[in-house]
């Protein structure tokens, strides 16, 4: 097995004792560390060429849910036959994808289920957005809309709901400033024009520091999970609060403003650039197309693992 490091907690006595162990128990453990941005891509470009090219080997990422999405991008630009399986070695701040999977934070037992483990098929997105010449691929959640940081105003069910990387929608909407997103959004045979504050494409469960976004949401089931909020006004804010509760206490699944469906593509197309972010990295695009690809990568998860 070979592990791309976070050259940031290459140095971890953790992390370095635990590769220790798993070598003198008898495996066979490499280490490579990053140093620079494009280093990931280029380590597993190398990793391939010098037998990594099969399911039968792994290949771990130690590091957050941004190292993971880079790691799986240069995973999805080899052949499928070619991909080693992957193991994940949480060592970021939040881990969205790994704790909803499961996977220990702890090095020992993250290395161990990597080197022992079974790999899973599991799906990843692609993304393909206007004016970039290549499509782009993520993991766990791209979310979009305006925002990124809760403040002492958010009332606790859109913290809930919407998760922590999340949004002051109470003081835009008192003060009445806000702009919501308007465009058409497409999936299978639904088109329709909507205007909405704040939305989450899911694949994995979880996002933005331990929000659960999409329950329901399974990363081998070849659906996609999305939720948004719709544009609304200052009056019909108790409602929109309401609509959280129920579905954040499981009562609702989806209603007038909080839209939730699964789905195995879809697009949005707008007049003006919408900012997203897919697992930490943030794009801006006025047509992005998402959609599964199924059983993509093989993952070490863990037996008992609830999001499969």
């Amino acid at each position: 097995m070979r592990i791309i490091v976070n050259g940031k907690k290459a140095a971890e006595e953790t992390f370095r004792q635990s590769v220790y162990q798993a070598r003198q128990q008898g495996h066979e453990v490499e280490v490579r560390a990053t140093w620079e941005g494009g280093d990931v891509e280029r380590l597993v470009q190398e990793a391939h060429a010098q037998g990594y090219n099969h399911c039968s080997k792994t290949l771990m990422i130690a590091g957050g849910d941004g190292s993971v999405q880079e790691v799986v991008s240069a995973l999805m630009a080899l052949p499928e036959s070619q991909r080693p399986s992957l193991g994940i070695l949480p060592m970021g701040t939040a881990n969205d994808f790994a704790t909803a999977c499961g996977i220990s934070w702890l090095p020992e037992q993250a290395i161990t289920l990597a080197i022992e483990g079974e790999g899973q098929a599991i799906d990843v997105v692609q993304a393909t957005q206007q004016g970039h010449a290549a499509p782009s691929y993520f993991i766990n959640a791209a979310t979009a809309g305006f925002g990124a940081q809760v403040t002492a105003e958010t009332p606790i069910e859109l913290k809930n709901l919407l998760g922590g990387a999340a949004y002051t929608l109470t003081g835009a909407v008192q003060a009445l400033n806000f702009k919501p997103y308007r465009g058409v959004l497409e999936s299978g045979d639904n088109s329709s024009e909507i205007e909405f504050i704040v939305g989450a494409l899911c694949n994995g469960r979880q996002a933005g520091g331990g929000k659960v976004l999409a329950p329901n949401a399974k990363i081998n089931d070849g659906l996609l999970d999305f939720v948004y909020l719709k544009a609304f006004t200052a009056l019909e804010l108790p409602m929109v609060l309401e609509e959280a509760r129920a579905i954040g206490a499981g009562e609702l699944v989806s209603g007038d403003f909080i839209v939730r469906k699964q789905v195995h593509w879809l697009e949005f197309a707008s007049h003006e650039q919408i900012p997203t972010n897919h697992d930490g990295e943030p794009q801006y695009s006025h047509r992005c197309r998402y959609q599964i690809v199924p059983g993509a990568i093989k993952l070490k998860l863990p037996p008992e693992c609830p999001t499969i």
